[in-house]
């Protein structure tokens, strides 16, 4: 029996993988999270002035804070898309090296059959532990 979930999250290139994801999108993270204080930062601004506005400033900056607001959430949405697509080919690698070092345990120690995932095994059929020692670089 294996436990391919805790390869994954227990394997080294999946830690490497996640510091590199969070290299790779820490900076437009920040950059989103700088627009968003903008943003919240300009409508309360809006709203405390709200009451000295004429009806045209009242009604050009309404128009800018909603495109501010609509660009905000278009770049949300671009953000959180990347980052899972990114998020999935990372799964999609660890789920192959995985299978890779699973298969390379079954065949040097000679096993017919290995399951993945059960309800319940002893734990003296849980090879998990050594395909994970496979997968980070051990023997």
């Amino acid at each position: 029996m294996v436990n391919v979930e805790r390869l994954i999250r227990d394997s080294n290139s999946t830690k490497a993988a996640q510091t590199k994801l969070e290299a790779e999108f820490s900076k437009r993270e920040k950059e989103l999270a700088d627009l968003g204080t903008q943003l919240k930062t300009a409508t309360e601004k809006f709203e405390r002035e709200l009451p000295t506005l004429a009806e045209s400033q009242r009604v050009s900056r309404q128009r800018q804070l909603v495109e501010q607001d609509r660009e905000f959430q278009r770049r949300q949405r671009e953000f959180q898309e990347d980052l899972g697509s990114r998020k999935n080919e990372e799964y999609q690698q660890a789920l192959e090296r995985a299978y890779k070092a699973l298969k390379q345990v079954a065949e040097s120690e000679k096993f017919d059959l290995v399951i993945e995932e059960t309800a319940y095994a002893s734990p003296k059929f849980d090879i998990t532990d050594r395909v994970l020692k496979v997968i980070n670089g051990g023997k």
